[in-house]
């Protein structure tokens, strides 16, 4: 069975529905699964792309317009390896370089279809929300407008207390520098997939963190806007 666009349904007595077409997840969302959770089994990540690193570093430019068309599973489980991926299975090492490989960062993405979760051990989505968190995203985003119109939002988030045991002071510093390394990733990845995006650092962290169901020990740090580039 082929893996791509996959979608895992758990329910409390661990029972599994596999549904294989990404489609049928659009519409299956749409009704209310009380008590499950829907994990989305992303395709194997192209290794192998057609703009090589030189050009897709001399193309990266922060742009703000978007067409309206969304991003499939595909293209943002490409976005999520990049920045977060795991590149060594045997040691478990991942795409960004890590203190100690602490991995203190997380990434959320939301999207049109709602709020999702990206798993590296299993290079998956966890659907966290249904609800089309934009808006709410652009209002916390000091109502940056290309924030709403984005087909995705992709929210670094980090927890420092994985960093302070070993590295007390400087833990915070170095949270942020591997946060700067995934982000820097993720928009060169979008340059290779000929997508637009754009770093938004000015935002209410408190109203973020509610957007996407924070825990207290856990604060977000960049949001990654990404979507098609207008006029294409």
């Amino acid at each position: 069975m082929s893996r791509k666009g996959n979608v895992i349904l758990l329910s409390g007595c661990c029972a599994a529905v596999f549904i294989t077409a990404l489609p049928f997840f659009c519409e299956a969302q749409k009704r209310p699964r009380t008590g499950k959770l829907r994990v989305v089994r992303l395709a194997e990540p192209n290794l192998q792309g057609s703009v090589g690193l030189e050009e897709a570093i001399s193309r990266r430019r922060s742009i703000r317009r978007f067409a309206d068309k969304p991003l499939d599973f595909i293209q943002m489980g490409q976005l999520a390896w990049a920045g977060q991926g795991i590149t060594d299975k045997q040691r478990g090492f991942r795409a960004a370089p890590s203190a100690g490989a602490l991995f203190p960062i997380e990434l959320y993405f939301i999207t049109t279809q709602g709020l999702f979760l990206y798993q590296p051990q299993e290079h998956s989505m966890r659907h966290v929300s249904s609800t089309d968190m934009r808006t709410q995203l652009s209002a916390a985003a000091l109502n940056q407008e290309w924030v709403a119109k984005a087909a995705c939002n992709i929210v670094i988030v980090g927890a420092v207390g994985k960093l302070t045991p070993r590295y007390g002071n400087k833990a915070n510093q170095f949270m942020l520098l591997e946060a700067g390394c995934v982000a820097e990733n993720i928009q060169l990845q979008a340059v290779a997939s000929g997508l637009a995006s754009v770093l938004v650092g000015a935002f209410d962290e408190r109203n973020v963190s509610l957007t996407c169901q924070l825990s207290s020990d856990i604060k977000p740090i960049l949001i990654i806007s990404v979507g098609h580039p207008a006029g294409m």
